[in-house]
């Protein structure tokens, strides 16, 4: 038995925002968008993007429990992937030049301790993608 390929699902506040985000500035490709829920690729990276829009948890009278449909507004933002790449230094280019850096990034590609050499950007959300290969 074997684990094949990953694809994280990211919780967005607006879908189609995200979508364009993703598409215009990360440079994913569509390959499908219905409402609440994309399917985006690049190369071989795939993600999903699932809207995260319910509000009334605000108005909900038990503060302690305020996950009730877990497509909560607060959600978005709050994830992140790692993204393996062949040509790390080439992709921080294109990504800084997309203005998406994450501010620790902003000074380089980083050697980690633990082998990779990376980067991380954020989306229009806030999400965490950070970008690495192992050296």
């Amino acid at each position: 038995m074997t684990l094949g390929r990953t694809i994280p699902a990211l919780p967005v506040r607006d879908a189609a925002k995200a979508v364009a985000h993703y598409r215009d500035r990360l440079r994913f490709e569509v390959l499908h968008h219905d409402g609440g829920f994309a399917v985006l690729q690049r190369d071989d990276a795939r993600l999903h993007l699932w809207e995260a829009s319910d509000t009334s948890w605000q108005d909900r009278a038990t503060p302690e429990r305020p996950v009730c449909s877990g497509a909560e507004s607060f959600l978005a933002g709050t994830a992140s992937c790692r993204i393996e790449v062949t040509d790390v230094d080439g992709l921080y280019d294109e990504l800084r030049a997309a203005g998406v850096l994450h501010p620790v990034s902003r000074d380089g590609v980083t050697d980690t301790e633990f082998g990779t050499r990376e980067f991380a950007t954020l989306d229009a959300d806030g999400n965490l993608l950070e970008f690495f290969r192992w050296r």
